[in-house]
């Protein structure tokens, strides 16, 4: 099957799209990575996306035009993928669309909302286009999130069937949000949101900068920087970290408004400041990982080209095997399009999307809302349900891990 996967995360910057083909062989996913391509938005349509997001206030004519102005820079991504990878015959695009609130309350996720009118989509592409997808898992009492969890125990249990592997590993993601999902031997796996990875680091380059900086490239700025040991440990404190899995938790909580709280009437330089954020997020994910006992890291997302992030992290995790996931067979920059391509292809065929250990639901479920498009797959029985899936992408050359 030819499928599109479309997602943009919660740094707001780019949408990242793949082409694939998908089959399933018995209960073996095979997932072959044509194209991963990252394509920025518009910086007038970035700039009204956060205007709008947490803390600040939107109004609801707002989100209505961001829903179809997102919609339609999604579709031009797609369109353009099908044309030239699937000559206009795409079958399936899965679309996570842009999160635009997600309502924890007490540690319970009551709701979330993701804008990009899926509609336009299935206009420009012909396809069934499967969207919507964490609302689901929330109405079973999960937390709808971390949904690439799925992603990473089908990897994670297809490696230690390859290689005979009994130990502890774990797939950590450095977006905005640092999530990891741990499988360990004779138990089920969980997965939850660690907290920020980027999201704070990027709050607090752009303030610094006055919006000439979206991000400290390299964690350059941060690596000139000494850790503020006071602010660190007030960060620390954070009610957040405490909480068991599964928990979720987003831009709602860990924005510029909660770092200037923290920084206070502190006087630190900017480097200082990033360094110390830069510090928060390896701290609390080491903690994390040491918590579970984890032998075997591997590591995607945005937050993996940052070389200072990754020495703080690598520091604090002596002993722990770290590496990207190429070494799973993916792109570490692709993965989570991947995801999304994976949970288009099993929701049109009735199959279920995420592992409730990991999302803490009642039962698996289906998930998202359909579009249809002008070709209908069929649905599959339970019997198909995957167990292990392999990622392949030709020509992919794996990257040196920072």
């Amino acid at each position: 099957m030819k499928v599109i996967g479309l997602i943009s995360g919660t740094s707001h910057d780019a949408i990242e799209a793949v082409a694939t083909t998908i089959t399933l062989r018995g209960q073996d996913l095979h997932v072959t990575v044509l194209a991963h391509v990252s394509v920025a938005y518009d910086e007038a349509l970035r700039r009204r996306i956060a205007a709008a997001l947490p803390p600040a206030s939107t109004s609801f004519d707002e989100v209505c035009q961001l829903d179809t102005a997102i919609g339609r820079a999604f579709a031009d991504v797609a369109s353009d993928l099908n044309d030239r990878f699937f000559h206009g015959l795409a079958d399936v695009v899965g679309s996570h669309g842009q999160t635009a609130f997600h309502w924890v309350d007490g540690g319970r996720v009551r709701g979330t909302l993701q804008v990009g009118q899926p509609a336009w989509i299935a206009e420009s592409t012909g396809a069934t286009v499967v969207a919507d997808v964490r609302a689901r898992d929330i109405t079973l009492g999960g937390q709808g999130a971390p949904l690439v969890s799925l992603l990473d125990v089908l990897l994670l249990g297809a490696r230690a069937t390859a290689t005979g592997a009994s130990r502890t590993a774990a797939a950590l993601n450095l977006g905005g949000i640092a999530n990891l999902t741990v499988v360990a031997p004779d138990v089920p796996p969980i997965a939850f949101d660690v907290g920020p990875a980027n999201a704070l680091l990027d709050a607090a380059t752009a303030w610094t900068t006055n919006g000439a900086d979206a991000f400290d490239r390299d964690g350059a700025r941060a690596a000139r920087g000494t850790v503020n040991r006071a602010m660190l440990d007030e960060l620390l404190r954070e009610p957040y970290y405490a909480l068991s899995p599964p928990k979720s938790t987003g831009k709602e909580l860990f924005n510029l408004t909660y770092v200037r709280h923290h920084l206070g009437n502190r006087d630190l330089v900017a480097e200082d400041l990033l360094a110390t954020l830069s510090e928060l997020t390896a701290a609390t994910v080491a903690d994390a990982v040491r918590a579970h006992d984890v032998d075997e890291l591997f590591v995607s997302g945005g937050g993996l080209h940052n070389s200072d992030l990754m020495t703080r992290i690598r520091r604090r995790l002596d002993g722990v095997r770290v590496s990207s996931t190429h070494a799973l067979g993916i792109d570490p920059d692709a993965k989570e399009a991947v995801l999304i391509a994976v949970i288009g292809f099993l929701t049109v065929h009735g199959l279920t999307g995420t592992i409730p250990s990991c999302t803490g639901a009642r039962r698996a479920s289906v998930l998202g809302t359909i579009t249809p498009g002008r070709r209908q797959p069929r649905r599959l029985s339970e019997a198909h349900q995957p167990r292990t899936v392999h990622v392949s992408t030709p020509g992919l050359t794996p990257s040196e891990l920072p």
